[in-house]
C-alpha cells in the first residue's frame, strides 16, 4: 500500500474511532486518534497477519498496552477485515464483544487482553521470548502511552527485553504529551524517554508519528536491527484529525455530543476528499 492509500485508510480508521465513541457515549478518542496512523501502518503494511486466519501460530503479534485506546485498534481491525465495520457502533454496549478494553477471548485479531496500564509490555516480552525459544520468526509489537510509561512495570519489562536481546520486539511510545490529568511533563515527567530506553539497551528511533514516511523508515530500521529490541518514540498530536480535539486534554476520555460528532465527521470527510484529489 502506498503512502496516499495509507493516508486515506487512516482517515477511515479515524472515522471509525469517532463513530464508535459517539455511539457508545463513552470512550477514549484523543489517544486513539493520535495513534491512528501507527495502527494503520501496522495492520495494513507492517505486520505479517491474515484476517482469515487470526490464530495463525506464525503471525506477528500486537499488544495494545494502553488498552483504553481500544477504539483505534478496533477500527483498524474492522477496516482490515477481522470483523464488520458496522460493529464499531456497538462499542461498549451491553452484550457487545467490543468492550472498553481489548479482549483476546472474544475479539478476532486481538492477541492480548489489556487495559491495566503498564502490563502490556511485559506480555509482549513474554511473546517475544517465546518466539525465540520456539525458533519462530514472528515479530512482536507493543504500543505504550507516554503517560503509561510512568508505571514502574514498563521499566522492569524494558530491562528484561534489553538484557534478553529481544530483537524481535518493537515498542512504540505514543508520545502525544497529554494524559488524563494534563501534560505528562507536569504530572510526572518521563522525559527524556529516548535516553531511558537507551539505558535499557534498546535501539531508539525518534519520529513524527503522524508522518507515514517516517513511520515506514522507523519500522524498516527496527526490522534491520539485530541483537537488541527497538523503541520507536512516536511524537504525535492528541486528537489528530479532529480540529477541536487536537492537543486538547479534555478529549482524553469523553465522547462527542451530536453537534461535536457532526463537526468531527465533517473534518474527516474534508480530509478524505483532499486526499482523493491528489
Amino acid at each position: 500500500m502506498d503512502k496516499l492509500e495509507l493516508q486515506k485508510t487512516a482517515v477511515e480508521v479515524r472515522k471509525g474511532i469517532v463513530e464508535g465513541v459517539h455511539a457508545a457515549k463513552a470512550g477514549h478518542p484523543g489517544g486513539s486518534l493520535s495513534a491512528a496512523d501507527i495502527f494503520t501502518y501496522l495492520y495494513f503494511e507492517e505486520m505479517n497477519i491474515d484476517p482469515k486466519n487470526p490464530k495463525d501460530p506464525d503471525r506477528d503479534r500486537f499488544v495494545l498496552s494502553k488498552g483504553h485506546t481500544a477504539p483505534g485498534l478496533y477500527s483498524a481491525l474492522a477496516h482490515r477485515g477481522y470483523f464488520p465495520v458496522e460493529d464499531l457502533l456497538t462499542l461498549r454496549h451491553t452484550g457487545s464483544y467490543l468492550q472498553g478494553h481489548p479482549d483476546m477471548k472474544h475479539i478476532p485479531g486481538v492477541d492480548m487482553s489489556s487495559g491495566s496500564l503498564g502490563q502490556g509490555l511485559s506480555a509482549a516480552c513474554g511473546m517475544a521470548l517465546g518466539a525465540k525459544q520456539s525458533k519462530k520468526d514472528f515479530r512482536v509489537y507493543a504500543l505504550c502511552g507516554d503517560g503509561e510509561i510512568q508505571e514502574g512495570q514498563i521499566w522492569e519489562a524494558a530491562m528484561f527485553a534489553g538484557f534478553r536481546k529481544l530483537d524481535n520486539l518493537c515498542v512504540i511510545v505514543d508520545n502525544n504529551n497529554l494524559q488524563i490529568d494534563g501534560p505528562i511533563d507536569e504530572v510526572c515527567s518521563p522525559y527524556p524517554i529516548d535516553k531511558k530506553f537507551e539505558a535499557f539497551n534498546f535501539h531508539v528511533i525518534n519520529i513524527d508519528g503522524n508522518d507515514f514516511d517516517q513511520i515506514k523508515a522507523a519500522f524498516d530500521e527496527a526490522k534491520a536491527t539485530k541483537g537488541m529490541p527497538t523503541a520507536i518514540i512516536a511524537h504525535t498530536v492528541k486528537g489528530k484529525g479532529v480540529s477541536f480535539m487536537e492537543n486538547n486534554v479534555g478529549w482524553h476520555g469523553k465522547a462527542p455530543n451530536d453537534e461535536e460528532f457532526a463537526v468531527a465527521m465533517e473534518d474527516l470527510r474534508k480530509a478524505g476528499e483532499a486526499l482523493c484529489q491528489k
